[in-house]
């Protein structure tokens, strides 16, 4: 899965922001990555957070081994862990978490469950992350279009 997105593509060329699919990761493998973490990174090394699998047990504990030891190396300190769900909202399709709900509302577009469940998950992560209250969301409507719900 090395799936950018065209409403990333003003910073994903240098990789100078942490791209959907990586927090997608982060947040599967329970890691938190900071921007500042982040910025310490040589390309390559923010080319191997996107570009390592991170779906199977197995390889989201390889994830979570690698990127560890990489923030501690870069910042010595260790990363920070998170808590992982066991069935996060993005994998939920049988219904569509409230800060989607209110942030389609805001923008007075609805979205059906058959739709919802059409997306990917990565798709869904990435509309649940950017209907957050407190984040900018300038990038929600253009992530609606590119996932053809607008």
């Amino acid at each position: 899965m090395t799936e950018l997105f065209a409403f990333e593509a003003d910073f994903v060329d240098n990789l100078r922001c942490i791209p959907m699919l990586v927090r997608y990761k982060l947040d599967t493998c329970g890691i938190k990555l900071r921007l500042s973490d982040w910025n310490q990174m040589n390309l390559s090394e923010r080319a191997n957070l996107v570009k390592l699998p991170c779906s199977t047990a197995t390889e989201i504990q390889s994830y979570q081994e690698y990127l560890q030891n990489l923030i501690l190396e870069l910042t010595g300190t260790p990363a920070t862990k998170l808590p992982v769900e066991s069935l996060p909202p993005w994998m939920n399709t049988t219904t569509l978490p409230p800060s989607l709900e209110e942030k389609l509302q805001e923008i007075g577009v609805t979205i059906t469950l058959q739709q919802w469940g059409m997306l990917t998950p990565l798709q869904r992560f990435v509309l649940i992350k950017l209907s957050r209250s407190g984040h900018e969301n300038k990038n929600f409507p253009k992530a609606m279009a590119e996932f053809n719900l607008l």
